[in-house]
């Protein structure tokens, strides 16, 4: 049985090696691939997404009795 260590090295190499011999068509959409996850989960979040929950509630007790209370309906 191989050790985890080995798979995590042998699941590296695996896709070390297929990016590095990846034609430049394939890096340059991996490059766009990133720039737009980039664009939308962090530079979208800090913008247009504010922390509901802190800005509403004072503790943790709140927030929590209120995510408790929208996922079950209970009024």
């Amino acid at each position: 049985m191989s050790s985890p260590a080995n798979v995590f090295n042998r699941i590296f190499r695996f896709y070390y090696d297929g990016f590095r011999t990846m034609s430049w068509w394939g890096k340059r959409v991996w490059l766009i691939i990133l720039v737009k996850l980039f664009i939308m989960f962090l530079i979208l979040k800090l913008f247009f997404f504010p922390d509901f929950l802190k800005v509403n509630f004072n503790s943790d007790r709140e927030r929590g009795d209120y995510v408790l209370e929208q996922l079950t309906g209970n009024n």
